[in-house]
Order: C-alpha cells, then sequence, then structure tokens
C-alpha cells in the first residue's frame, strides 16, 4: 500500500500523522469523495512531538491546535497523495462570527498536507467549515464538522 510505504519512507510525516490522531478515543475522519479520501484531523499542539513540531516550525502550546487536511485519490486500487488547496473558517457552534483558517502546505517526499493552527475554546464546541479543492476541474467538496476541544492546564 501507498501510504504504507509512504510512511515508512518519511518517519518526520508518520509522526506528524500519528501526533494528529485525535485522542480520547476519536479516529481520524474522512469523507468519500468520488475516488478521492479528504482526511481531517485537529489536535492540540502540545501533543506534538517536539522534534516534529521545531522542523516543521510549529510552536508547541496547550491553547493553540493543529487542522490537518490531506486528499487521497484511488487509482487502480492504490491511493497516491493529492495536492489539494484547502480554505475555510472557524467559530463557536452557535455563534455568527468566523475566523478564516490560514493554511500552508507541509510536504515531505511524496507526502503532502495543508495545515493550519488556531487558537482553541476551551470546553466549547468549535464549528469548522472548509472547501477543499480535491480536482481542479470540479467544484470544491465541502467539510464541516465539530470538534470539542480540553485545554490542559
Amino acid at each position: 500500500m501507498l501510504l504504507k510505504r509512504i510512511l515508512s519512507r518519511y518517519p518526520l510525516v508518520a509522526a506528524l500523522m500519528l501526533a494528529l490522531l485525535p485522542l480520547h478515543g476519536h479516529a481520524q475522519q474522512f469523507e468519500q469523495v468520488g475516488d478521492y479520501q479528504i482526511h481531517y484531523s485537529a489536535v492540540s499542539t502540545s501533543f506534538l512531538p517536539q522534534e516534529v513540531a521545531e522542523a516543521h516550525g510549529i510552536q508547541r502550546s496547550p491553547a493553540m491546535a493543529l487542522l490537518n487536511v490531506s486528499v487521497l485519490e484511488e487509482v487502480d486500487g492504490q491511493l497516491r497523495p493529492v495536492n489539494a488547496p484547502v480554505s475555510g473558517t472557524f467559530g463557536e457552534l452557535q455563534g455568527q462570527d468566523r475566523t478564516p483558517l490560514e493554511f500552508r502546505t507541509l510536504r515531505e517526499g511524496d507526502a503532502q498536507s495543508q495545515i493550519a493552527l488556531f487558537r482553541m475554546l476551551d470546553d466549547e464546541p468549535m464549528h469548522f467549515a472548509l472547501e477543499v479543492r480535491y480536482d481542479r476541474n470540479r467544484e470544491p467538496a465541502e467539510v464541516n464538522f465539530v470538534q470539542r476541544f480540553h485545554i490542559e492546564r
């Protein structure tokens, strides 16, 4: 499987992906759009290993979180990474105020993902609204999810 090969060849990507799996029983989430899988995960930056955070210029903090979005396309039964620009916003579940997310591309070898840092709200559900341009010839996929964070003090 291509994903297994990528993770074994690029240990920083493997560490980042493992660190980004949400804790407390939540699995990494994804949405299937045709032959594409849009994976997304958000976690406190304090869970990132120090060397991974330093290598990618990410500040570790109990009050900051990182949203990771990656897209895989199934081609002939194999999954391959796709460069997919992402834009989006986040905010309180019931609130009208939306804050834009500023994504940047994280690449290592063939693996790539879009990451954005944001300040968590403690014990409040946060709504994320993303547009993922998985195929430049199609309308972007809309991905919406709600997640609650707990700031470790």
